[in-house]
């Protein structure tokens, strides 16, 4: 290990000298963290108050589950935001951009329209009008995930790379604090008043984000990429029916992304029942839902990103604007990337894949905690109020150890904290009903979860470059999620597939002695579910931990190599010289 250790070349700052306690517990006393933590407050509200607490209104108001998970719609957006985030990088906003400069102003912008999206939210009857309420939604999630662009830019733009993690820390603060605001008081406001006034109140707490913008300091002067169209032709008829045309591919492949990275298929199954094809959305949703499920949202991923990629590259043998800027705008970002970082390139991207992959899979959590036995109000009161403490220490470690220890070296902490968090639910499988063991075991795995998710946040920041920050992170933060969230469907079957063969004598069955002296509560009512014995079901959600321990060995073997041979190419000119953009304050 020490070999490793001290072979780490590090291009983001790690040989940089390290800094005592006291300087790296400063920074969190800067005004741009504050600021941090407040616009993570702002970016965290809105997502949960459309993703879940929505949920519970309309399943007040009498829907069904089929129509309330049609709402999940609303939030796919957050997966292809790196589609307009090119846009975000070059637009500008008149009067605004001047008076607050670029990054600054799109946030203003964005706060209001979800602001005023909430209202409309707050202002419908999902019985009487639940069409306009998911349309309010919609706009309220396209909204926030181009706020999330935008504060991401800023984030990196408006510190040094030392102060990445601090940053990263500071907003995840912010958004966990808005998770649990965002969970809590809505449901309490709507029983006291109505859901109306809940959510027309939850709009007015965005003005906490407006704050945010306004007292933030600027970001880095900003650097604008150029795109070369000299040459082409002027047809504005011809191009109007150009862009139509890839806006429509665009469209159908970030569907088709979106679905199979939410593993739903609720937006193919809308479009699809739309065009007149309900039978083709019926068995879209079957297929997703199927045994096979997995392979098919993989395919839906691989097909949408090769539709985007068609729809982005020039006509052949034909030079047009809206092919010209396309290429640029979204192919320029990757081929910066490829050729600063040349060979490790492919290596950092599967780092970023894998880097949480053992996190993502534990999507089963919940059944796991009743099946030992643990109350609901067991779990609420130690994974939503402890845990979130226990997660903000986390986060707060991480920033520290980027800040002190430096990049690679904090990277490489966290990509042993994360895999080996998860053995800590074997002992608390091994000890099962247990409410001081629960209390244990979340407080491990949330605070090294939390520490783990710093560590990326920073070093995905520190890959971007000048020009093309807010694409390349969108592209980054689209791509992390993308292995965990897809093998994560197959959790559920790992498990009963492993008690299955424990409780045949197969080859888990050695582990079943282990499990002799369970409380009688523990597996007891999911035993009835599985078909096995309590010992057999604790055997197969120990293989299911240690399965999810050891996927993590990929992200530390990675960290090495990134950290051995990711050095970062010197040749920053890899396109045309930026050209800067003097109107930033």
């Amino acid at each position: 290990m020490s070999f490793w250790y001290n072979q780490l070349v590090d291009q983001t700052g790690s040989n940089a000298p390290k800094r005592s306690m006291k300087d790296a517990l400063a920074v969190f006393a800067e005004r741009r963290i504050l600021v941090m933590l407040l616009l993570g407050f702002s970016a965290g509200l809105p997502f949960l108050l459309i993703f879940d607490t929505l949920s519970a209104w309309l399943r007040d108001a009498g829907l069904t589950l089929e129509v309330i998970g049609y709402f999940s719609l609303a939030t796919l957006a957050s997966s292809f935001k790196f589609l307009w985030a090119p846009w975000i990088d070059r637009a500008r906003i008149p009067l605004l951009t001047r008076w607050l400069g670029h990054r600054r102003s799109w946030m203003l912008i964005c706060q209001v329209l979800i602001m005023i999206g909430l209202w409309l939210v707050a202002g419908s009857n999902p019985t009487a009008n639940l069409g306009r309420m998911a349309l309010f939604a919609i706009f309220v999630g396209f909204s926030s995930a181009t706020q999330d662009i935008v504060i991401d830019a800023w984030r990196i733009e408006a510190a040094e790379l030392s102060r990445q993690g601090a940053m990263a820390a500071a907003y995840q603060w912010g958004y966990r604090i808005a998770m649990i605001t965002a969970g809590a008081a809505p449901l309490l406001l709507a029983d006291a008043y109505s859901w109306n006034f809940s959510y027309a109140v939850m709009a007015g707490l965005m003005g906490i984000g407006i704050l945010a913008v306004l007292i933030a300091p600027a970001e880095a002067t900003r650097q604008l990429r150029p795109i070369h169209d000299e040459g082409v032709n002027a047809s504005p008829v011809l191009e109007a029916v150009e862009w139509f045309g890839r806006f429509l591919l665009l469209a159908a492949g970030a569907i088709l992304v979106g679905c199979g990275l939410a593993a739903n298929a609720a937006a193919l199954d809308w479009l699809l029942t739309t065009l007149g094809a309900a039978s083709l959305g019926d068995a879209a949703v079957a297929a997703w839902k199927s045994r096979s499920g997995v392979w098919i949202q993989l395919l839906s991923v691989v097909t949408g990103f090769a539709i985007v990629f068609v729809a982005t590259r020039p006509i052949p043998r034909m030079r047009t604007r809206p092919g010209v800027y396309l290429a640029a705008a979204l192919g320029d970002p990757l081929k910066d990337f490829f050729h600063r970082y040349q060979k490790a390139a492919t290596m950092i991207l599967a780092l970023i894949c894998l880097y949480r992959v053992s996190d993502f899979v534990l999507n089963i959590m919940n059944p796991f905690y009743l099946d030992l036995g643990f109350t609901l109000v067991e779990v609420a009161e130690v994974r939503k109020v402890f845990g979130v403490v226990a997660s903000m220490l986390g986060v707060f470690a991480g920033g520290i150890a980027v800040a002190r220890m430096g990049m690679m070296s904090a990277l490489i902490i966290g990509a042993f904290a994360g895999p080996l968090s998860n053995l800590i639910f074997i002992w608390l499988t091994i000890q099962g009903h247990s409410v001081p063991a629960l209390f244990v075991a979340i407080g491990v795995d949330n605070t090294l979860s939390g520490f783990a998710g710093t560590c990326l946040i920073a070093y995905m920041s520190s890959l971007t470059a000048a020009g093309f920050t807010a694409t390349q992170y969108a592209m980054f933060s689209s791509l992390y999620a993308l292995p965990g969230r897809l093998i994560a469907s197959q959790s559920g079957r790992i498990v009963e597939a492993s008690a299955q063969s424990a409780e045949a004598g197969g080859p888990f069955s050695v582990l079943m002695g282990a499990f002799h002296k369970l409380p009688p509560e523990s597996f007891a009512q999911a035993t009835e579910k599985s078909g096995v014995s309590p010992a057999a079901l604790a055997a197969g959600y120990t293989v299911f931990f240690a399965y999810s321990t050891l996927i993590g060995v990929f992200a530390i073997v990675l960290t090495f190599l990134v950290a051995r041979g990711g050095k970062k190419s010197a040749a920053e000119d890899s396109l045309p010289a930026a050209e800067p953009d003097r109107t930033t304050v």
